[in-house]
């Protein structure tokens, strides 16, 4: 379907051809030239060809440190890492630019939040409120700072769908609960939570709420001051971005008050061997050389979503997952895993007798990309009780007929296998 543009200049309906022809990896042929089918998304999405000229041009043209040189290069590529900033502001609905900081990665972000906040307010007997659908990189720097505090993580559950029970999450909210860290979608299931509600909940009791943003940012529409979030966390190589760049996005009275994460470089005001002062926001939390051409390709991602609309996009991916949600049930004793009727497009499954490592094999010598195993959410997998599931995640340029094709791979598997 050809696109159309409103007066905002923006596409409101979506041609995923065009949008496809905009990535380079997906034309490659793979395995005796088999085309790729590519439905890895949630692990890390490719990269369109504007977000890989973009850093290109920078090392080609820009290349120098920021805020420290009055060189003609140095102020070039001190306004672009700037101007990515206050694009990714825009784009989640951050007040202001400072208060988005730029880090390696969700994970990076929520150990930064961990090693700052935490370690500040939680003492021992606190609490901190998790969901049984976590990611490890949403559990781990949470048991490591219980362990150092004497604190304890309480966790909700979730019921055989995938759905939080959001009742034993508010009975979870205690005078000890220093924090609620929630992913906003599961990136094993493709639930997604309720947070508006979350944060409204644990607001009431003056507690405050970190959002695991990984698996959302790149499939929904996030507005972090209308969410009221405390802290939005997630990285940019999940929303067609670079690797090694994320974001953390916390509320200024709360990033004020925090210390610094690391030593070093851009976060210092003055230093002598008495005394260092530290940096204004954002740059207390960015010690040392960043990666400029992350962040700089970063913003380029961001304005390629813009440019399609995130509305189309959303539509999209939604009646993709319907069809494949509908044109899975066709392959013989598959059980898909996470059936929350409020979901993302990630489609976990189970064959019966077929081990999840087995089909991911032998649908990658057929040319199709899936992933298998915990996806790092093995408390999840033991909840289920599943050793792993098989994963095809989708995205904006993924395909009715990419969707055929791995069900028709999938009747080859169970004939291979059972």
């Amino acid at each position: 379907m050809p696109a159309s543009v409103d007066s905002t200049g923006l596409q409101t309906t979506f041609d995923v051809a065009r949008v496809r022809a905009d990535f380079p990896a997906l034309h490659q042929r793979i395995y005796d030239g088999r085309p790729l089918v590519y439905l890895d998304n949630a692990a890390t999405t490719q990269k369109p060809q504007v977000v890989i000229e973009r850093i290109r041009d920078f090392y080609m043209r820009e290349n120098a440190n920021i805020h420290r040189g009055v060189h003609y290069l140095s102020q070039l590529a001190s306004d672009a890492y700037d101007e990515a900033r206050r694009l990714v502001a825009d784009f989640i609905g951050a007040p202001d630019p400072s208060q988005v900081i730029f880090t390696r990665g969700t994970t990076e972000s929520i150990n930064l939040v961990a090693a700052t906040y935490g370690r500040r307010h939680v003492g021992e007997g606190d609490e901190i409120v998790l969901s049984a659908m976590e990611h490890h990189s949403n559990i781990v720097p949470w048991q490591l700072l219980c362990e150092e505090k004497g604190a304890r993580l309480r966790v909700v559950p979730v019921d055989e769908r995938g759905v939080l029970d959001l009742e034993a999450l508010e009975r979870s909210l205690t005078e000890r609960t220093r924090l609620v860290a929630i992913a906003h979608v599961s990136n094993a299931l493709g639930t997604v939570n309720p947070v508006r509600e979350i944060i409204r909940m644990a607001h009431a009791r003056g507690i405050p709420v970190l959002v695991d943003g990984a698996q959302a940012i790149q499939h929904l529409e996030v507005n972090v001051a209308e969410l009221d979030c405390d802290f939005y966390c997630f990285s940019g190589h999940k929303m067609y971005g670079p690797t090694g760049i994320g974001i953390l996005y916390g509320k200024a009275e709360l990033l004020e008050a925090m210390p610094p994460y690391q030593g070093g470089g851009d976060m210092i005001e003055r230093v002598t061997f008495e005394r260092t002062t530290f940096n204004r926001l954002p740059y207390k939390f960015e010690a040392g050389t960043p990666h400029i051409a992350g962040a700089i390709g970063l913003g380029a991602a961001v304005a390629y979503l813009n440019g399609l609309g995130r509305a189309a996009v959303a539509h999209y991916e939604d009646e993709l997952l319907r069809y494949a949600t509908e044109r899975l049930q066709d392959v013989p004793g598959l059980r898909l895993i996470g059936t929350a009727p409020h979901k993302v497009s990630v489609l976990s499954f189970v064959i019966d007798g077929v081990h999840p490592y087995d089909a991911g094999t032998l649908l990658d010598q057929m040319g199709i990309a899936v992933r298998t195993g915990h996806h790092c959410a093995q408390p999840l997998m033991d909840r289920l009780g599943l050793p792993g599931t098989i994963r095809a995640s989708l995205a904006l340029y993924n395909t009715r007929e990419e969707i055929d094709a791995l069900v028709e791979a999938l009747h080859r598997v169970v004939r291979m296998l059972r």
